[in-house]
């Protein structure tokens, strides 16, 4: 009679046990689209399998009021990291800076203004009557000055100068016709190249280098864009696995709990062995340790997307507690592996610098082809000049030694009418001569012609060793797509297989068929079912993200 009601009060605490490990079990699916829905409404075979959602987990209550959060969707942080990432903040103004260099190298090519103003006065003694200085001393002023214009010329390797100078002498000799006397004269000269420096000169040759380098510069921005935006992504789902994996742990530590709480009311009424308890309690410290490495692992990579979408200037920058509102859709992609390898080949931004990089050994295999060549010019100088100033007559007769002479003014010019005279080409003078020049014995630009040709069939070899690498690399990344998504059915599988045998487990528990270390170990392989189930569904997303991105740059670490 005493049995009677120690075994109902058994019989009631094994249901309520069994009904309490079914449902922690079925509790909180992983998967919005695995929430049961009517059996009445099953989707048509014809249509596509529906999208699946991971559902999106909230911050572990001991973070969630730790500081601000800033809730962010995955184009929100791409977007974010566009405009604050200071490794795109930095390789923008690479093209500004490339442009300085084209500038600088446009500036071969500026006309050059010169100018020059000089002032001579000179006082000699008279060693002669033949000086023709009243006084014991010859004096002579003169100032002159010129302005010139000279300029590289773009086309053709040639090159000119303009240039008009004046001046004006006085002196105290009564020898002089005029004094004061004003000269002026106009220069021009062009110098052509007809061999060397005709097709390409050194000016040319910086101008494509420097146009090159700007285009390298705009690809690097490009690249730097395109690999944040992966690494943006990939953190942002890293940071969304952290947290769902925290949430995996903390429900197998309610699991482990509730068998604590069993096992201690099945010791206490006397179906159960104490060392039961002491299993139980070891299970919930493990479970325990689990969980504080998941809330580490979420700031592990909270931080990590935080340095890549956050400017480090805000005041808030570590206070602020990152919140994704995000979940990866699981759905079925067709991956035209082909069509990917054409776009990689036709677009990689690394692709396009080793083309550039050909281009640059090209220009400089064709200047020092060019410089081999005879030094052959072509020079024209044509100048005109004027006289103007006080004119005095002639002297009749040859005067004596300390005589003054005082002579008639003919005639005066001022600059004006001087300057008129050389632009009227009145007194002309021109030349024209035929400049040639060639090294005797080996010259440095075979040299340098032979040092670069190397480098341009070095540089071709390496285009050909990044194009096979690029292949290799779309097609490894298509089918670790294809692989990914197998992973999330079977790892799905085998958590419904692992839920299915803990439930199993803790029913023949709760009747004595089965012992704690099996329902314990029952629960720690439904919790490493859970996270692998997670990991799958992270590396298949991280895979859809690689492979649009490896198309267009080369993807690096994380």
């Amino acid at each position: 009679m005493r049995l009677k009601p120690w075994i109902s009060a058994g019989v009631r605490l094994a249901a309520a046990t069994a009904l309490t490990m079914s449902v922690s079990v079925s509790d909180h699916p992983l998967f919005a689209s695995e929430q049961s829905t009517p059996a009445a409404q099953p989707a048509p075979a014809t249509q596509p399998p529906p999208q699946r959602p991971l559902a999106v987990p909230a911050l572990p209550a001991s973070q969630a009021g730790a500081g601000p959060v800033l809730r962010l969707s995955v184009e929100e942080a791409v977007t974010l990291s566009l405009e604050q990432n200071l490794g795109i903040r930095a390789d923008r103004l690479a093209p500004q800076i490339a442009d300085m260099g084209i500038a600088s190298a446009a500036s071969a090519w500026t006309p050059n203004v010169n100018t020059r103003f000089q002032s001579t006065s000179v006082t000699s003694p008279t060693d002669s009557f033949l000086s023709g200085t009243p006084e014991d001393a010859a004096e002579s002023d003169r100032v002159f000055t010129t302005v010139g214009v000279s300029q590289n010329l773009k086309w053709f390797g040639g090159n000119y100068f303009v240039g008009v100078d004046g001046s004006r002498r006085e002196t105290n000799s009564f020898f002089d016709d005029r004094n004061p006397r004003l000269d002026s004269n106009l220069n021009v000269q062009l110098v052509q190249p007809l061999l060397r420096n005709f097709s390409i000169d050194s000016f040319r040759q910086q101008f494509l280098q420097a146009q090159n380098q700007r285009q390298v510069a705009d690809l690097t921005l490009r690249q730097t864009m395109v690999t944040t935006e992966r690494n943006v992504r990939n953190a942002y789902w890293d940071l969304v696995f952290a947290v769902a994996s925290h949430r995996v742990q903390v429900q197998s530590l309610e699991l482990a709990q509730e068998q604590l709480k069993n096992n201690r009311t099945r010791v206490e009424v006397g179906t159960l062995a104490p060392i039961d308890i002491i299993e139980a309690d070891a299970e919930v410290a493990r479970n325990e340790e689990a969980v504080i490495v998941a809330e580490a692992n979420i700031k592990t990579a909270e931080d990590v997307l935080r340095a890549l979408v956050l400017n480090p200037e805000r005041p808030d920058f570590w206070q602020l507690r990152i919140e994704p509102t995000e979940a990866p859709v699981l759905q079925p992609r067709t991956i035209d592996v082909e069509a990917a390898v054409q776009a990689a080949l036709a677009d990689r931004t690394d692709l396009l610098a080793a083309r550039k990089q050909v281009e640059s050994d090209e220009i400089d295999v064709k200047f020092f082809s060019n410089q081999r060549l005879p030094d052959l010019n072509v020079q024209f100088n044509y100048s005109a000049t004027a006289l103007g100033g006080t004119l005095y007559e002639q002297l009749e007769s040859f005067p004596g030694p300390g005589s003054f002479v005082d002579r008639p003014v003919v005639s005066q010019r001022s600059f004006a009418s001087t300057f008129g005279d050389i632009f009227a080409n009145d007194f002309p003078t021109w030349t024209l001569q035929l400049v040639v020049g060639y090294p005797i014995g080996r010259s440095s630009a075979e040299a340098d012609l032979a040092r670069t040709r190397l480098q341009r069939t070095q540089s071709m070899t390496n285009l050909r060793n990044t194009e096979m690498q690029v292949v290799t690399a779309v097609r490894d990344i298509g089918r670790r797509v294809q692989t990914n998504f197998q992973r999330v059915e079977a790892t799905k599988k085998a958590r419904d297989f692992a839920e299915q045998r803990l439930s199993a487990e803790q029913k023949k528990f709760s009747v004595g068929m089965s012992d704690t270390f099996r329902v314990l170990q029952a629960q720690r392989d439904l919790a490493v079912a859970r996270n692998n189930l997670l990991r799958a569904i992270l590396d298949y997303n991280r895979t859809l993200n690689d492979f649009d991105a490896i198309q267009k740059a080369p993807i690096l670490g994380r």
